[in-house]
């Protein structure tokens, strides 16, 4: 079985959002997120410089998920997200992150 997993491009709305993001998006969503009964790992890198071009985003998440079911993962994750007791630490979001872009991709080839 391959590994499923849900890449997140995201950062700050605006500069006077960056405080704001880090402390709900970087301090709680993200372990908020992993605590989702399907989720087994959670990554999030920072963008340091360009290679070809500029970074997509200022961050990039990477979640891994059991099975390989993007459609089933997602049910369970949406389920998890709309639970209000879903984990207690939960923080509201506000409003401070900007999406780039989202998607589920499977492993296709491994080195290592």
């Amino acid at each position: 079985m391959g590994k499923l997993v849900l890449i997140g491009l995201v950062e700050p709305k605006t500069q006077d959002h960056v405080q704001a993001f880090k402390d709900w998006y970087l301090d709680n969503h993200v372990e908020d997120t992993f605590n989702c009964p399907n989720v087994t790992a959670v990554r999030c890198f920072k963008a340091l410089k360009g290679f070809l071009g500029e970074p997509p985003a200022g961050y990039i998440t990477v979640y891994e998920f059991e099975g390989d079911d993007a459609v089933a993962a997602q049910k369970i994750l949406d389920a998890y997200q709309a639970d209000p007791k879903g984990w207690d630490k939960r923080q509201p979001n506000n409003q401070s992150m900007k999406i780039i872009g989202a998607g589920w991709y499977e492993e296709e080839v491994v080195f290592g």
